[in-house]
């Protein structure tokens, strides 16, 4: 059998980020039920990542920066098209789809983490709570307490919603990442979680 010539594509940061990602993501779910102590911490972690993997976008290497994956609605609908019918052609990067995937993920990521962190703030926890504590200082001194209260409550509820949403729209993007992933290994024979551990990709 004839091995295929491979190339170093993700460098060791984006192989980091990645596998730290999946980690941190995998406490937040199962801590957020648990302990929103540490859901909190995984949720710093993971904006933490996402911030750097942004700016790694930009001063990356070649294949992390978010111009080698960026792509139109023309070129992922053909790539799709492509996909589904076993002809899609082959790409050292991140692919069209795998690029919108990238973009989803880190834009869902982030406003799940932002919205829950300042629900969590407005709760009185965090750095983020700094702002509702002076906040809600400046208003007793002003005698309207009572609305000030709910007005919070309300805030609260909304970070919460708007996190739960996200948090769940995230989640499905991770399957049909996943599934993406497996389709592509099995039936495209390019085995992206391989990829992304060692570096190197396929040339063709």
């Amino acid at each position: 059998m004839n091995r295929r010539e491979t190339t170093r594509v993700w460098d060791p940061a984006v192989r980091i980020f990645h596998w730290s990602l999946v980690l941190t993501c995998l406490g937040a779910f199962i801590s957020s039920e648990e302990s929103e102590s540490i859901h909190a911490v995984a949720g710093y972690v993971i904006t933490a990542l996402i911030l750097f993997r942004i700016i790694w976008g930009f001063i990356g290497t070649r294949h992390a920066r978010f111009i080698d994956f960026i792509y139109g609605p023309r070129e992922i609908s053909s790539y799709l098209k492509g996909f589904l019918s076993g002809r899609s052609g082959h790409y050292l990067g991140h692919n069209p789809a795998g690029g919108l995937m990238v973009l989803l993920l880190l834009a869902s990521l982030l406003v799940t983490c932002w919205t829950g962190l300042k629900a969590w703030g407005e709760e009185g926890h965090g750095p983020l709570s700094a702002e509702s504590t002076i906040s809600i200082t400046a208003t007793a001194h002003a005698d309207s307490g009572d609305k000030h209260k709910k007005g919070d409550h309300s805030k609260e509820e909304l970070y919460e919603e708007v996190h739960e949403f996200f948090a769940g729209f995230t989640l499905f993007l991770i399957v049909v990442h996943i599934a993406g992933v497996l389709v592509t290994t099995v039936f495209h024979r390019e085995h992206l979680i391989k990829g992304m551990i060692t570096g190197r990709k396929p040339l063709k």
